[in-house]
C-alpha cells in the first residue's frame, strides 16, 4: 500500500505528521518512508537527522541545448520559437539562459542547420538511509536552478520500490504542481493536512481537485486547529465523514525539531493527538 501525506499549502505540518506516522506504522509493519518534496526535502530532519547517508545516487532526468556555433548561421528561429524565452539573440548569435530553459527540445527540432543538440544534465540526487527506527528513508533533492522536479519524484519512487514493504508512506511536496502529481500517481490513500487559515482552506480545496482526479481515497487532518477554532469547525463540518482528526498548536514543537527530536520521542500533547489519528487511520485502512 502507498499512503501519501499531502497539503495544498506549505508549512501546515505535513512532514511532522508523515514522520510520526512512519514511526508508528514501523512498530508492526515493514515500511519505507519516502520524501518526495524534491525542492525542499526535510523528512530526514523530522526523523532525527542524518549524519551520513548510506547511498547517494545521481539523477539525470532532463537535458539542455548545446549550440554548435560553427554550424549556426544566426537565423534566430530557435529564439523566436522558444516559448520559455530561454534563448536570446546576442550579437547575432543565440544564447541559452539555463535558468529559464525547460529542455523541451523545440530549438533542436526547428534548427535548419542542426546546430543544436540536447545534452543530458545531472539535475538532482537521491539519498538513502536506514535509520535507527529500522526502516529505510528514501529522499530526493533537485539541485538549485534545475528543472524536472516531477521527474525526480518519479525516480525517487522507483528507488523506494526496490525495498520490500507493506506500506510506503510518502511525504509529498506542498501545492498542486508536478512533484505533487508524481507523488499521487499510484497512491492507495491520501491524508490531507491543512490549517485553519483562509489560505490553508483554499489550498486544501485546490489539492483535493488533484486527489479526486486520480480517484484516490482521502481523509483530512487539521493542524493548529486552536489558532482559529471557528474556521476549524467550518473545515470539520465541510469535511464531514472525511474528517480524520486535529492537532493543536504547540510552540514546543519548534524547539523539539530544532534539536532533532522526533515528535514521538517527546512528551508533547501533539504526540498523543497524532497517535489518535494513527489509530483511526489504521481502522480505516484495514
Amino acid at each position: 500500500m502507498k499512503l501519501v501525506i499531502a497539503s495544498g499549502k506549505g508549512g501546515v505540518g505535513k512532514s511532522m505528521l508523515c514522520s510520526t506516522l512512519a514511526m508508528l506504522f514501523a512498530k508492526d509493519r515493514k515500511i519505507v518512508a519516502v520524501d518526495c518534496d524534491s525542492d525542499a526535502p526535510n523528512l530526514a530532519i523530522w526523523l532525527g537527522g542524518v549524519k551520513k547517508w548510506d547511498k547517494i545516487i545521481p539523477v539525470t532526468v532532463s537535458a539542455r541545448p548545446e549550440i554548435d556555433y560553427k554550424k549556426c548561421d544566426g537565423c534566430g528561429l530557435c529564439a523566436k520559437n522558444c516559448r520559455f524565452s530561454a534563448i536570446k539573440m546576442i550579437n547575432g548569435k543565440p544564447k541559452v539562459n539555463p535558468f529559464l530553459c525547460e529542455g523541451c527540445g523545440a530549438c533542436e527540432a526547428i534548427c535548419p542547420k542542426k546546430a543544436i543538440k540536447l545534452k543530458p544534465v545531472q539535475n538532482g540526487e537521491i539519498k538513502i538511509k536506514k535509520n535507527k527506527y529500522n526502516f529505510p528513508l528514501v529522499s530526493g533533492q533537485l539541485y538549485p536552478g534545475e528543472i524536472g522536479s516531477g521527474k525526480v519524484v518519479a525516480e525517487i519512487k522507483k528507488e523506494a520500490e526496490k525495498f520490500k514493504y507493506d506500506l510506503m508512506i510518502i511525504d509529498s511536496a506542498p501545492g498542486t504542481g508536478c512533484p505533487v502529481i508524481a507523488s499521487l500517481q499510484g497512491a492507495d490513500f491520501t491524508v490531507l493536512i491543512t490549517e485553519p487559515t483562509l489560505s490553508g482552506f483554499s489550498d486544501l480545496k485546490r489539492v483535493l481537485e488533484v486527489v479526486n482526479h486520480f480517484k484516490v481515497p482521502y481523509q483530512i487532518v487539521i493542524n493548529k486547529w486552536d489558532i482559529n477554532s471557528e474556521l476549524s469547525n467550518k473545515i470539520e463540518k465541510w469535511a464531514k465523514e472525511k474528517f480524520l482528526g486535529k492537532i493543536s498548536y504547540n510552540k514546543e514543537i519548534f524547539k523539539a525539531i530544532s534539536n532533532l527530536i522526533p515528535i514521538l520521542e517527546t512528551k508533547l500533547k501533539t504526540k498523543k493527538e497524532i497517535e489518535i489519528i494513527y489509530s483511526k487511520l489504521c481502522a480505516g485502512l484495514t
